[in-house]
């Protein structure tokens, strides 16, 4: 079984996502690494970029195939882990961790409600 941390919230789509205040912590799970095997290249914003819930804001190259990833909610990106240019890999050794993607400048925090609590998206990944 895939890791899920339980001081996260996430999506149908497989980001994570760590609130703090205003601001919010993204990346990909333990599942959907898992699932895209050996990442090889992220694509991400650059900083003070704007993204609505549900929008694309990058993508991550895995040997299997592309995926994009979606703004689990709306804001403006604060910081871009530009670690993952040289070490793509991060997002597979440590998804919670030194793989994270951005920070965004929360814009709309009744989106928040939107986002899966650690039991839902278990239940989520067992039925997929």
């Amino acid at each position: 079984m895939s890791a899920v941390p339980t001081d996260l919230k996430y999506t149908r789509d497989h980001e994570w996502v760590l609130v703090q205040g205003k601001t919010a912590r993204v990346g990909i799970t333990d599942y959907a690494q898992k699932q895209l095997g050996d990442i090889v290249f992220v694509e991400l914003p650059k900083e003070n970029d704007e993204f609505d819930l549900g929008r694309a804001f990058g993508s991550v190259e895995s040997v299997k195939s592309v995926s994009e990833l979606y703004a689990p909610l709306s804001g403006t990106v604060t910081k871009v882990n530009q670690d993952l240019n040289d070490a793509p890999e991060d997002v597979n050794s440590d998804p919670y961790g030194d793989g994270w993607m951005i920070e965004l400048t929360l814009t709309n925090a009744g989106e928040l409600k939107e986002l899966l609590t650690p039991a839902q998206y278990e239940e989520y990944i067992k039925e997929g």
